[in-house]
């Protein structure tokens, strides 16, 4: 997969070594301003979901299978349109109005939640739909992401755009927690707060986003021409029988199948300790900061040392995250650490992982590709929310855990062989 190359082959292309001084500042603008729609979107985004899985458990009553079905829906509402999105933005070749589309929906839905008022049904509808909006905009963003970068500093693009995405998660609870100090059960003046800063991300990426320069939407890595034709429904079944990229697909889903979703996990920990409904908003506060921090030097270390690494390093530190809140007496430092490594686990898995699968992909069928890759996953995820909240149900919070990890680390030494073969190929 990947073709080793000489010194000299380096110099003569005027290519950095992927441990030389090269830097996340060097990155595209493109990465910057799409990061800057991201933060802004996620500030929205979050304001508003942080509090979620506290109301439907402690304000509704739901059980914990109820909760654990919504949150999945929250997740797997995006796989509805990832791949036809993909399609889409591929075929046109305009992968930056296609994520405006999904921006501009996500944005409206802040003014639904105002129309939605204490109805249930019509609150989860309007979220569900932020959620398709999500799916709508994921694939043409990272494509945009992945063709405005040089290849050896793909991980490190994908950190930047990550680090900027999440300070967003990570204030966007903050702000939250501010409004309703200053003003209490006021929760309209967070929609319409909301609202104004999605409105003000979707204005970035219309007026200042372009396209990808033509080559990198037009020509195959082979430099071939390729034609809008090339871009079907076919060339995306065919991408399913590329092995490189199959094995990356299945061994994503697989692995987000063992993965418990952070929403039920804070849930969890909130079961193990007391802690007060009014800092339950920061637990992801801590994550979201902790990946904002290990992005960028994540992406770094991947193009340096290899993707793999790091992304099999990232799933460790989930594991560690998952023993500490099942084994260790939980305080608030324990807490800290556990949500430490949470948040580096993300740092070392999302955008790598990206990165990882925009290597095997065609040019010119990459927005599809990554968008397969993120609703395979997405699905998992989706089943994954509902099977933790039916054994919590069942069997109590701890015991799922367990057998969490148990699939977990089964998983990983089953991975491990299976991505190497795939490298060497």
């Amino acid at each position: 997969m990947y073709q080793a190359e000489t010194p000299a082959d380096l110099l003569k292309k005027k290519r950095k070594l992927p441990g030389s001084r090269s830097s996340w500042t060097r990155v595209a603008s493109t990465v910057f301003l799409l990061g800057t729609t991201s933060l802004l979107t996620d500030i929205s985004s979050e304001m508003v979901s942080a509090m979620l899985p506290l109301y439907l458990l402690v304000a509704l009553r739901f059980s914990p299978f109820q909760v654990g079905v919504m949150d999945g829906l929250y997740q797997g509402a995006t796989v509805l349109v990832r791949v036809m999105s993909g399609l889409v933005a591929d075929r046109w070749r305009r992968p930056k109005q296609v994520a405006a589309v999904g921006y501009g929906l996500s944005a409206v839905c802040k003014l639904g939640l105002l129309i939605a008022s204490s109805s249930w049904t019509a609150i989860a509808g309007v979220m569900l739909l932020d959620r398709v909006g999500k799916g709508i905009r994921t694939a043409p963003r990272d494509a945009m992401i992945a063709a405005s970068s040089q290849p050896e500093q793909l991980a490190t693009a994908f950190g930047v755009h990550r680090a900027m995405d999440t300070a967003g998660a990570m204030i966007g609870p903050l702000l939250a927690v501010a409004i309703l100090s200053i003003a209490p059960e006021q929760y309209d003046a967070i929609f319409v707060v909301s609202f104004c800063v999605a409105l003000i991300g979707l204005a970035v990426i219309v007026l200042f986003v372009d396209n990808p320069a033509d080559r990198a939407v037009d020509e195959s890595e082979d430099g071939s021409s390729v034609s809008q034709a090339a871009v079907s429904l076919r060339s995306m079944i065919a991408l399913l029988w590329q092995a490189e990229f199959r094995t990356l697909i299945i061994v994503g889903s697989a692995l987000a199948l063992v993965t418990v979703s952070d929403s039920l996990l804070y849930l969890v920990l909130r079961q193990r300790m007391t802690i007060p409904n009014g800092l339950f908003p920061l637990l992801y506060v801590v994550t979201a900061l902790m990946f904002m921090i290990f992005a960028i030097p994540a992406g770094w270390l991947a193009d340096r040392i290899g993707h793999k690494p790091v992304f099999f390093l990232g799933y460790g530190l989930l594991a560690g995250a998952y023993g500490i809140l099942l084994v260790l007496q939980m305080n608030y430092l324990t807490a800290v650490l556990m949500l430490i490594l949470l948040g580096s686990y993300y740092a070392a898995t999302d955008g790598v992982f990206m990165a990882m699968a925009t290597r095997v992909l065609p040019t010119h069928l990459r927005t599809t590709g990554l968008a397969l890759l993120t609703t395979g996953t997405g699905l998992a995820r989706l089943l994954a929310s509902t099977l933790y909240g039916i054994v919590w149900s069942w069997f109590g919070a701890e015991r799922a855990l367990m057998i969490f990890i148990g699939g977990l680390v089964a998983v990983l030494l089953l991975a491990w062989p299976t991505v190497q073969r795939v490298l060497e190929n």
